[in-house]
């Protein structure tokens, strides 16, 4: 199910059209969304794994809509789409970077969600502050910074209640000891963080190089296609 997420131009042309019927402005709305849809599709179709597993189409698709949107608005600039899978198990590399100018994936990594997420699963998640959670929905990637972990890279939420107090959380990507096949094999699952998307160490300052000043995070899970999903910040 792909969020219903349209460009802004859609709504601008309806607003051209105050004296066409419901029913055309109706018409209009769906073949953008099934041109949408098609070109989502398409783009998934003609990716380059580049030896990787691609992520799942119910993630993509909900991620590439999404970031269609906020690039249209300006909140992101960069061609590039960071997705993270939480319906798969923490112990799968379920981080993907896609460089969306040549449609390839440049990494796939480890990534881990908070410890009051879930165990080896995530099921819970949180916008508030101490909640040890991890939260969901699209983030703009921010500055670089060195704190307690080393380099690491801000994030702006760019959902209204459902992750806009990220920066405010402390909520950053960072690398982890404890997000490596080494923990797992120890541990039975990945470790967990205080709500942050830590990945490894060995791949954290060539993910964020990559990634940082205003491109496109998105957190997914399936439980928000049973929700309302929150209108984006602009």
């Amino acid at each position: 199910m792909v969020y219903k997420f349209f460009p802004v131009f859609v709504f601008s042309m309806l607003s051209l059209l105050p004296n066409e019927s419901k029913v055309t402005q109706h018409k209009l709305v769906a073949y953008t969304t099934t041109t949408l849809e098609m070109k989502v599709e398409s783009v998934y179709h003609s990716l380059n794994a580049n030896h990787f597993i691609l992520p799942k189409f119910d993630c993509f698709s909900n991620a590439l809509t999404g970031y269609y949107q906020l690039k249209e608005s300006g909140l992101i600039e960069k061609e590039l789409l960071t997705v993270i899978d939480f319906s798969l198990s923490s112990n799968l590399k379920r981080l993907w970077v896609i460089d969306l100018s040549t449609n390839t994936v440049l990494f796939q990594s480890l990534v881990a969600h908070g410890r009051n997420t879930g165990e080896e699963f995530a099921t819970s998640f949180s916008n508030l502050a101490e909640s040890y959670k991890s939260s969901l929905g699209f983030y703009a990637t921010g500055e670089i910074y060195n704190g307690k972990h080393g380099k690491s890279l801000k994030l702006d939420g760019l959902e209204k209640g459902v992750n806009d107090n990220a920066r405010e959380r402390a909520v950053v990507i960072h690398g982890a000891d404890y997000v490596s096949q080494s923990f797992i094999k120890g541990n039975k699952r990945l470790g967990r963080s205080q709500g942050c998307p830590a990945i490894p160490v060995e791949l954290n300052e060539k993910i964020i190089n990559v990634i940082k000043n205003k491109s496109c995070l998105f957190i997914y899970h399936p439980s928000r296609n049973q929700q309302v999903v929150k209108k984006l910040i602009s």
